[in-house]
């Protein structure tokens, strides 16, 4: 891999998962030692880097997992750093605590969050999943630091979010600041602009004008293989199946409100908004996560009360979650441990415990059915790309054989080959008469493959669309309540 960062540029690395982004961008970091090669900054050899060697460099690491200390303090997480690079990695002296804040603050001002002391010294373990991406990229953006890498920096932002994001970028790069995205989302990487890198089965393919490059030919050089575009859904209207699932009146205080809402079966469904509008709580309201307080539920038509996971899960509802690293997936344990979690009771042989050989049957299927790549089905899900991940969460959903599968951010942090995987997934479950509900801020995911969408403000749903008959630009302005002809916020 050859590789040059020229000060004040933006860089894209793409590729699938799997191709050996995250390898390089630990080698860059010091997080891993390259086997051979060089790695020069400022035209000085830093073979053996470590993470401090790197950080003491100039280069900062937004990682895709965040990497804060959650215990920590909001100034803690963002300031501690500068003084770990002075003192070359040691702990045993005091903390500079006034540093810490001059330097968080300044930080946290640049990326938009609050600087008051009530924020400040909030634990980062308390903050919604926004906000601790923002923080750590306001820790990343504290030092003066010559090459800035963000690994998908944006998955858990809104769009006005990120918008102050692409601010924050412009700033550092005319003070001479590079930058090194590792994205999935092309047209982020348009905004930005700058030089896409691509890398295929851990080789360089092809260097590439980002502004200039469309997605047909992006997705061949990262794929070595032509991706679908436009809608994956076809018209499907004549053949809607009877309805499978309705809210009427769904209401919980301070997350959503007066929800009437239905899906029918083999419908793709889709629910979005900005991230306060009530999206993720309605969400998990249907995985019987957060419970309702007023309101109505029917599934074929029989009264339902989720006030309970496990209520969803006996009714037939799955719920695929939106952070699968946290909230999905048992990392360490095999595939068919994850695959089989979900359908324990049905796996039971003799004397009540586990049946290995069917355990074995379910997960080779799944791995066969959702085409995951990976060694066997004994690997260790950690060892996986985040595409196949995501499959292997999604195939241990699929095998309680559900009525309705709820995908909360089905392909975030998944690359372009990938997500056609999914795409088709999807659509062959609704084929099959399952009804689907996408909760999602990916506008291109939910245009191509829902029926409708309903777009929810300010707790409510604003209005319901029609996904083949209307535009991005459509559904932001309903998003957030704006005039659909320039689509300025209200």
């Amino acid at each position: 891999m050859n590789l040059k960062i020229e000060r004040g540029r933006s860089y894209h690395l793409m590729g699938e998962n799997g191709c050996g982004k995250s390898t390089l961008i630990k080698i860059l970091s010091g997080a891993q030692a390259a086997t051979s090669g060089t790695v020069l900054i400022n035209g000085v050899d830093h073979a053996g880097m470590t993470p401090i060697g790197a950080l003491d460099a100039g280069i900062e690491t937004v990682y895709q997992d965040l990497s804060l200390l959650p215990n920590l303090s909001v100034a803690e997480n963002v300031g501690l750093s500068e003084q770990l690079v002075e003192h070359h990695g040691s702990l045993l002296r005091p903390l500079a605590t006034a540093r810490v804040r001059r330097t968080a603050e300044r930080a946290i001002e640049v990326v938009g969050l609050p600087t008051h002391r009530g924020f400040m010294d909030t634990p980062v373990e308390l903050l919604p999943i926004a906000q601790r991406q923002l923080v750590a990229i306001a820790r990343g953006v504290a030092g003066n630091a010559g090459l800035v890498i963000m690994d998908e920096p944006t998955t858990a932002l809104t769009r006005r979010e990120v918008a102050n994001l692409i601010t924050v970028i412009r700033r550092l790069q005319a003070d001479g600041t590079a930058l090194l995205f590792v994205t999935h989302k092309l047209d982020e990487a348009r905004e930005i602009g700058g030089t896409g890198i691509v890398m295929r089965d851990g080789e360089f393919v092809a260097e590439i004008d980002v502004e200039t490059t469309d997605n047909d030919e992006i997705g061949y050089l990262m794929t070595g293989r032509r991706l679908q575009q436009g809608r994956y859904r076809q018209d499907t209207r004549e053949t809607a199946g009877a309805p499978l699932l309705s809210l009427d009146g769904l209401t919980r205080p301070g997350a959503f409100d007066g929800i009437d809402l239905s899906v029918a079966r083999g419908e793709v469904l889709g629910i979005t908004g900005l991230l306060d509008s009530g999206r993720n709580e309605l969400a998990l309201a249907l995985a019987g996560i957060m419970p309702v307080t007023r309101g109505h539920m029917r599934l074929e038509g029989r009264a339902l009360r989720l006030d309970h996971p496990g209520t969803a899960i006996e009714a037939g509802i799955a719920y695929v979650p939106e952070d699968r690293l946290t909230e999905g997936l048992f990392l360490e344990k095999p595939i068919r441990e994850n695959i089989a979690m979900s359908v324990l009771g049905r796996l039971r042989g003799r004397f009540r415990l586990l049946d290995r050989s069917k355990s074995d049957d379910l997960a080779q299927s799944t791995l066969s059915d959702l085409q995951i790549v990976a060694p066997d089905i004994h690997a260790p899900v950690s060892s996986l790309s985040g595409g196949n991940q995501q499959r292997v969460l999604i195939g241990r959903w699929l095998a309680t054989n559900p009525r309705l599968l709820v995908l909360h951010g089905p392909t975030v942090g998944v690359d372009v080959g990938s997500k056609d995987t999914i795409f088709r997934i999807i659509q062959d479950q609704a084929a099959s008469g399952m009804g689907i509900i996408i909760v999602s801020d990916d506008l291109p995911e939910l245009l191509q493959n829902c029926d409708r969408i309903a777009v929810m403000r300010d707790h409510r749903i604003a209005r319901i669309l029609d996904a083949a008959a209307t535009t991005e630009s459509e559904i932001y302005a309903e998003m957030s309540g704006s005039d659909a002809r320039n689509g300025v916020p209200a």
